[in-house]
């Protein structure tokens, strides 16, 4: 039989501060148990299914969060004058799973490896059990972790997560959105394809409409015509997109280096005069 002290609200209240239900492996959070109204002194009862139940205190403090904080937290109150008398179990507080992407972009191509996985507030240590949606994430169960090596259409969805403790599960992390479209095409243009001797033209290379700094020679002369091109590159390996359609240079000669912009490979060809009707592609 719980009775509720006179003046006292009967359901405690935990909270967090920061106020932050999804905590990241390292940061500090305290977990506190709030009853509010009169000057009644009490002890304080924690319930959670963590693996490291909090002392009998009014707050917690997590230092460095780890997966063995994760969990369920409530907490009630008991008289200091008399034990028999405690206060109502508080509403839970739960610490969710979150989902991540390496590299974080929600927006991925065809072709490019991207890694899903499934934090529960660091995971040092603890033997946890995963479970995904969609099913086909699901093995092994116990990986943390799900990568995508050559992304397809197919891969593309809704990515969500929980996790597994002995017989505890954490809550369903939100839904993290994977989108995965066609390679894009690199589109280039040039303010002018005639280059008068010791002229100069502007070339830019965009991809879906963002473009880089333009990639531009100070002085090109009648020997540095010929045909140009790019493409654009991100991540760790680089995964290039589509090469742009070409653009001619009216000119002749030899090879030059164009300026990179940021991201993005600025790339010449010529043609050989042994051979005009073989183009030699020569990327820098």
């Amino acid at each position: 039989l719980s009775v509720r002290p006179k003046g006292v609200s009967n359901r405690p209240v935990v909270t967090l501060y920061p106020n932050w239900s999804e905590i990241y492996r390292g940061e500090t959070i305290t977990v506190r148990c709030e009853i509010h109204g009169g000057d009644t002194e009490w002890d304080y009862e924690w319930e959670t299914n963590s693996m490291i139940k909090p002392p009998n205190q009014k707050k917690y403090k997590i230092i460095s969060a780890s997966s063995s904080n994760c969990g369920n937290y409530r907490c009630k109150g008991r008289m200091k004058s008399s034990q028999n008398k405690t206060t109502e179990w508080s509403d839970s507080v739960t610490l969710t799973p979150t989902v991540t992407l390496q590299p974080p972009w929600t927006q991925i191509y065809s072709g490019e490896t991207v890694t899903v996985r499934c934090e529960i507030q660091g995971n040092e240590g603890a033997q946890w059990t995963y479970e995904w949606r969609p099913a086909k994430v699901n093995t092994p169960p116990t990986s943390n972790e799900y990568r995508i090596s050559s992304a397809a259409e197919s891969d593309s969805g809704g990515y969500s997560c929980r996790g597994r403790r002995n017989s505890s599960w954490t809550e369903w992390s939100d839904i993290t959105t994977l989108k995965v479209t066609a390679k894009p095409k690199a589109e280039l243009r040039a303010d002018d394809t005639a280059v008068p001797v010791g002229g100069s033209v502007t070339l830019t290379c965009s991809v879906n409409g963002k473009s880089s700094e333009p990639a531009r020679n100070e002085q090109i002369s009648v020997s540095e015509g010929g045909l140009y091109w790019c493409r654009g590159g991100r991540g760790e390996p680089v995964y290039y997109t589509e090469d742009s359609q070409p653009v001619w240079i009216d000119t002749t000669g030899d090879m030059k280096k164009l300026k990179q912009g940021e991201n993005l490979l600025a790339y010449k060809s010529y043609f050989p005069r042994k051979d005009p009707s073989r183009p030699a592609w020569l990327p820098h």
